[in-house]
């Protein structure tokens, strides 16, 4: 049989079976995004608040017992990471734009952003992820990785709009590195009525630990107030009498960046620049895993569409020995 007929038999075969099996259009539908944990936790991370000492960095590093990324041709204990890697959880990165006059002003101005694991709502690296060694906690919100359970396919790595997991390529037993908001199996700060370690050092409040619902309140009360008003800004944990500093109110755009995007984040980002410019990816609201998973799992569903692909398959390597047999016995006739 030629290549072209085999492949033409196979697909006609193919797509007769599925819609046999009754596949439709409407099953195939994208569930709808998660939810967000009722009591879950996050952190509140202020561009404008921001002075990038670092302070997070260092006391991030300390918590997970990772050293200082060293610049070239240098050895001091200061930290020159750029970016996240399997040795850096959280950075700090800097938007720099014309003659850098101003602090949070995007044309001849600039302004820090902060890069850690967002701990999505409905997270892209634990729905890709076929041995569950990225879990989220349905309490707490908190996205964490399991490195017992890991088999090394780096899927989450994919699946991570963000491109927060970092994988230990210099290891030969590597593993995934990412943030875990400090509760991940021998520190537990959270569960132990604590706070993240970068938001327990920021000095200005930047980074502000809390309940995903107070988090989001704060943010919304910070856009409604009028600009050059002065604020008390909290500091530490929101939802536990926080320390506060006064300082004048900046002009905020108006998006709270994880409210919506992929389906939501328990790490919230406010800034005067506008995320495309601070690095941010372009992400709608309905969330990547919402989409894939549906769809793979009524295509899988009882393993369907395999055993519709082989019975086709099976039907035209029948159909097609028969026909040889057929064509042997007339030339045995002859």
């Amino acid at each position: 049989m030629k290549r072209r007929d085999f492949l033409k038999t196979t697909l006609t075969t193919t797509l007769g079976s599925t819609a046999a099996v009754g596949i439709s259009s409407q099953s195939v539908m994208a569930r709808g995004n998660l939810k967000p944990a009722p009591d879950a936790v996050g952190m509140l991370y202020d561009s404008t608040l921001c002075v990038g000492c670092k302070a997070c960095v260092s006391a991030c590093k300390k918590t997970n017992n990772m050293p200082p990324v060293q610049a070239k041709n240098k050895k001091d204990t200061a930290d020159f990471a750029r970016d996240l890697s399997s040795k850096t959880l959280n950075v700090i990165k800097v938007y720099r734009n014309g003659n850098l006059a101003v602090k949070d002003r995007q044309i001849n101005g600039f302004a820090f952003e902060k890069r850690s694991c967002m701990h999505c709502v409905d997270p892209g690296c634990v729905s890709v992820c076929p041995v569950t060694a990225m879990r989220h906690n349905p309490i707490t919100g908190i996205v964490t990785y399991h490195a017992d359970a890991c088999i090394g396919c780096r899927n989450c790595m994919v699946g991570c709009p963000y491109n927060v997991p970092q994988f230990e390529y210099e290891n030969p037993f590597g593993q995934i590195q990412k943030c875990q908001m400090c509760n991940q199996a021998g520190v537990e700060k959270i569960d132990k009525g604590g706070m993240t370690s970068c938001a327990e050092v920021c000095p200005t409040g930047a980074t502000l630990f809390g309940s995903r619902k107070s988090l989001m309140a704060e943010a919304k009360k910070r856009m409604a107030l009028k600009p050059g008003e002065v604020y008390n800004y909290p500091r530490g944990n929101l939802d536990k009498k926080p320390s506060h500093h006064e300082k004048e109110i900046p002009i905020y755009k108006k998006h709270i960046w994880g409210e919506k995007e992929a389906g939501g984040t328990n790490v919230l980002h406010i800034s005067s620049i506008d995320f495309d410019k601070l690095g941010m990816p372009p992400l709608k609201d309905r969330s990547s895993a919402s989409v894939a998973e549906t769809v793979q799992h009524t295509l899988y569903q009882y393993m369907a569409l395999p055993a519709v692909a082989l019975a086709g398959l099976a039907f035209t390597v029948a159909k097609n020995s028969n026909n040889d047999k057929d064509n042997d016995n007339k030339g045995d006739k002859k």
